[in-house]
């Protein structure tokens, strides 16, 4: 999962530290990412 899709050829492959054995293909979703939300509790009243 990224953040960001850049051109081919954009990241040096050996600054990049991943089994590439395992990775087959990657693609790019058509998923929305949803915008997490801060939640908090309200302070109790002392």
């Amino acid at each position: 999962e990224v953040e960001e899709i850049v051109p081919t050829g954009s990241l040096d492959p050996d600054t990049i530290h991943l089994p590439g054995i395992y990775v087959h293909r990657v693609i790019q979703g058509e998923h929305e990412k949803r915008i997490e939300q801060r939640t908090v509790r309200q302070r109790e009243a002392l």
